[in-house]
């Protein structure tokens, strides 16, 4: 029966794929997966490639802007992914990692709502280090895992405020936090069978940095700046097995606390124009991710899998996060030099969504429901 041969190849594609445009402000996840490949060393490194459309539909009430309904506000963006493993017994091996777990990326040819956005972004990149124990267990083995992150947060705003008459505002900020993971797993690789556990910890961050103010009088004044926020904890249960010869079928269910994101405060200051407070309202619900899929075993050297994934809307009608769904398929190719590529693709359909609590600051915005293109390749080598 052919499962090894199809183990994580086209199956780690699509589901890199897969994560890409999940809620929030998920993207990246840390490929700890290749903690489970045999072999002493093994590298793996791609990119995901987003590009999202997502069009308002109307503006706030507060500060309408015909000039910008019609307009996607979402930005294409880049995840880049990267995994080392070092199998250092036949029992323990461990992992560095690199991807982008969170961002966002939203721009307007002309002010949106009462502070005036033209350009929000921030990214969000984590350096992680995971090692994984194997023991015997029955006819498969067990792993114990747990791991340490440390993210670095990089914001950018520039906007025109109606508090400040209109007039131009750039505010770049930055911080590090650390976290930490940890799960369980069980595979028996003869059946392609593999079930894991893993919690990834929250963190918060207070960023500091600075700012310009262009005055209307006596031009640019510099401010200093800060802002902090939450980011969620998640646990994720993720199962494979085989289920026919060169066929499996694999899954996956993910809680991730969006909760915890209530707002986002953002502080400019200077002795001549005083303190401006900023904020952006979020206040989300916690959101599920449940994907289901199939892979299949062509030849010897060629897999491809399939899957489906709903994305709970996390926006309890403050911003513009609502339900996904997503299609993907994914296909890998191994080498006579004993390397590994890896393609995937997708297609996200982004439920419309309207920002109407009363008490938000863009209330009256909303937006069309819209699509998403997703597409990942990724190469892997081993000895």
């Amino acid at each position: 029966m052919r499962f090894s041969l199809l183990g994580y190849s086209a199956l780690t594609a699509v589901l890199i794929a897969g994560s890409a445009q999940a809620n929030g402000f998920s993207r990246g996840t840390a490929d700890t997966d290749i903690l489970y490949d045999d072999g002493n060393f093994t590298f793996r490194a791609g990119a995901i490639y987003v590009t999202p459309s997502h069009k308002l539909e109307s503006t706030p009430t507060a500060a309408p802007n015909p000039a910008i309904e019609g307009h996607n506000y979402l930005e294409n963006y880049i995840i880049p992914t990267g995994a080392v493993k070092f199998g250092f017994t036949e029992n323990l091996a461990c992992a560095g990692t690199f991807t982008t777990p969170y961002g966002a990326n939203s721009s307007y040819d002309s002010f949106y709502g009462p502070s005036g956005k033209l350009l929000e972004e921030f990214t969000v990149a984590e350096f992680g280090a995971t090692c994984a124990v194997f023991l015997p267990v029955g006819p498969g083995r067990l792993a114990i895992l747990g791991g340490a992150f440390i993210e670095s947060f990089d914001y950018t705003l520039e906007a025109e405020p109606l508090l400040l008459g209109g007039a131009p505002l750039s505010v770049d900020l930055d911080s590090r936090a650390y976290g930490w993971r940890a799960g369980i797993g069980y595979e028996i690789p003869e059946y392609a069978f593999r079930a894991e556990l893993m919690y990834r910890s929250g963190t918060t961050h207070d960023a500091t940095g600075s700012g310009v103010f262009i005055h209307p009088v006596f031009g640019p004044v510099p401010l200093s700046a800060d802002g902090n926020g939450e980011l969620p904890q998640s646990v994720e249960l993720k199962l494979q097995s085989g289920i026919a010869p060169g066929w499996l079928a694999f899954g996956s269910v993910k809680w991730t606390d969006w909760s915890v994101n209530e707002t986002l405060d953002l502080s400019v200051s200077n002795p001549a124009v005083g303190t401006i407070d900023s904020l952006n309202q979020y206040y989300w619900d916690d959101s599920w991710t449940i994907t289901a899929g199939v892979g299949h075993a062509f030849t010897e050297k060629v897999s491809g899998s399939v899957l489906l994934q709903w994305d709970q809307g996390v926006s309890t009608g403050f911003d513009l996060r609502g339900d996904k769904w997503m299609v993907a398929a994914g296909a890998s190719f191994k080498d006579s030099l004993g390397g590994e590529l890896r393609l995937g693709a997708g297609a996200v359909h982004l439920a419309s969504v309207d920002i109407d609590d009363p008490t938000a600051i863009n209330a009256g915005a909303s937006a069309d429901s819209g699509w998403a293109g997703i597409f990942s390749a990724s190469y892997k080598v081993k000895w």
